[in-house]
């Protein structure tokens, strides 16, 4: 029995919006199940997945905070 944990951050995958949907989530355990399915031969009905939501500000890359990061790696790339 697979138990799969996806770790986001809360934020919206367009502007203005301030969390996945509803719709994505299910998509990321259908994906995430299927996956599991194809490649370890799992059964759907014994595979777990949990989407924990984390804050932006308790999310770091690169030695920042991950909203410090996204900037000075945008700033890099113009």
């Amino acid at each position: 029995m697979p138990m799969v944990t996806i770790q986001i951050t809360r934020e919206g995958s367009t502007p203005g919006r301030a969390a996945a949907t509803a719709e994505e989530k299910a998509a990321l355990i259908k994906g995430t199940s299927q996956l599991l399915l194809d490649v370890l031969n799992k059964p759907l009905d014994a595979t777990f997945v949990v989407i924990e939501e984390v804050e932006m500000e308790n999310w770091g890359v690169g030695g920042l905070p991950v909203a410090e990061f996204r900037k000075q790696r945008q700033t890099n790339s113009k």
